[in-house]
């Protein structure tokens, strides 16, 4: 899971680097931005996946603290 996280896209964008600064002609550059672009963009999607999950975990707690009101007529923690 580390790998695709935070390995994969810094993978990425380090060879985009490497590729424009040893190229040094502008496909080089060209196709060193895409690498980086990328890599940004596969880390943006992993947070946004993330976030996306993190939101259900929640929503499953507050409909499990919605029942137990509804049975005890008590709010959990109070």
């Amino acid at each position: 899971m580390i790998f695709v996280r935070v390995v994969l896209p810094v993978m990425i964008v380090l060879s985009g680097i490497m590729l424009a600064v040893i190229g040094a002609r502008e496909s080089a550059y060209e196709v060193g931005a895409l690498l980086v672009s990328a890599g940004i963009s596969v880390a943006l999607l992993n947070l946004l996946y993330r976030v996306g999950v993190r939101g259900d975990k929640d929503r499953g707690r507050e409909e499990a603290a919605r029942e137990h009101y509804d049975r005890t007529g008590h709010w959990p923690g109070e």
